[in-house]
């Protein structure tokens, strides 16, 4: 297959998820596209066109350090693939990380795949369904309350006290839409600056104030779901605790979190059951859970990661399983032609 992946930028992408799975399928053969966000041009009376990088099928490149040293070479000259070449995208550019300045970015890559979707190519996740779950942090709230903790979202300062109050004095607030635990605080009641911090947090946008749970003082757990699944493999699981630093709160990798095994409870098989409906209904291919205990406090619908990290657990990447359901949805969809709509095959199994 020819798969094109859309990242925020080349120049700027480090080694994740994304390059993990761009390199498992170079390595098992197929055709790799690369592009930047920016990289799409419309003209109304031809294909869309994709100002890609490709990677030889003929380069050998043995692991994901590797490729991305060779996709950012400055040797690696860009070339426009028109659409109708291409039978994925994979949309993988994440909005709530781009720089100031590039608001044209932010929304592009779901806009352009969605017309890239209408022409026939296969997209994922479901360019609409990433549009209804844009501010995947509002998705959330249409999740069972049951498997969620206490939260409000609001611009109201006088809400957020009140809340506050109602949590005996202890809430996590961050931003509707952020990501990699930046500008998220913990405010308790020795908290002197609250105003303030709520002031600052509030002219940035739409606010969380979330229920603090005393079992993230053992991490989180990102569990990372396809088709609705967890995705599975000799009977391990995609699932790994973040551990958060000392100091620190927030069990981000980006703050400086670590890796460790856990395994599967009730609580955590009931937050996957509760949630995969709709996530399989919605066309929701690739997606993480971020769990505490029997909560799930996020979902990551536009960009999850966590592959790259399953290394340092012993554990597999989990890519090749990626890789597998993509070929299926692929195989499906030229059987089937357009009797099956994107949002059914981006859930299929």
């Amino acid at each position: 297959m020819k798969i094109c992946f859309v990242l925020n930028d080349i120049a700027t992408e480090t080694c994740g998820t994304s390059v993990a799975i761009m390199t498992k399928a170079h390595q098992r053969g197929h055709t790799v596209l690369v592009m930047s966000v920016g990289g799409f041009s419309f003209h109304y009376d031809s294909p869309i066109g994709l100002n890609c990088i490709q990677v030889l099928k003929t380069t050998k490149l043995t692991t994901s350090k590797k490729f991305l040293k060779h996709l950012q070479s400055k040797k690696r000259k860009k070339k426009m693939i028109m659409a109708d070449e291409v039978d994925v995208l994979f949309i993988r550019n994440n909005p709530t990380e781009e720089a100031s300045g590039r608001k044209w970015a932010e929304q592009a890559g779901i806009a352009f795949g969605r017309m890239m979707q209408q022409a026939g190519v296969l997209v994922l996740n479901d360019a609409y369904a990433l549009s209804h779950a844009f501010i995947d942090k509002l998705y959330f709230e249409e999740l069972p309350q049951c498997i969620k903790p206490a939260s409000i979202i609001t611009r109201k300062k006088e809400d957020i006290l009140e809340f506050w109050e109602k949590q005996k004095k202890k809430m996590v607030l961050k931003p509707l839409e952020g990501s990699g635990g930046e500008h998220v605080y913990l405010i308790d009641e020795h908290e002197k600056n609250v105003n303030q911090i709520i002031k600052t947090i509030t002219e940035q946008g739409y606010v969380i104030a979330q229920e603090y749970l005393p079992d993230i003082k053992n991490g989180d757990v990102r569990i990372l779901l396809m088709n609705g699944r967890l995705i599975e493999r000799d009977g391990k699981h995609a699932m790994i605790r973040r551990k958060m630093c000392k100091g620190e709160f927030r069990s981000n990798f980006r703050q400086g979190a670590t890796a460790e095994t856990v395994e599967l409870t009730p609580e955590m098989k009931k937050i996957i059951e509760l949630t995969a409906p709709k996530l399989i209904q919605d066309g929701l291919f690739f997606v993480g859970l971020d769990v505490v205990k029997d909560k799930l406090i996020e979902i990551n619908v536009l960009s999850p990661g966590g592959l790259d990290h399953f290394h340092e657990i012993g554990y597999p990447d989990f890519t090749d399983e990626v890789i597998d359901a993509i070929e299926k949805k692929l195989h499906y969809k030229r059987l089937y032609g357009k009797q099956l709509s994107n949002r059914v095959l981006a859930t299929m199994e």
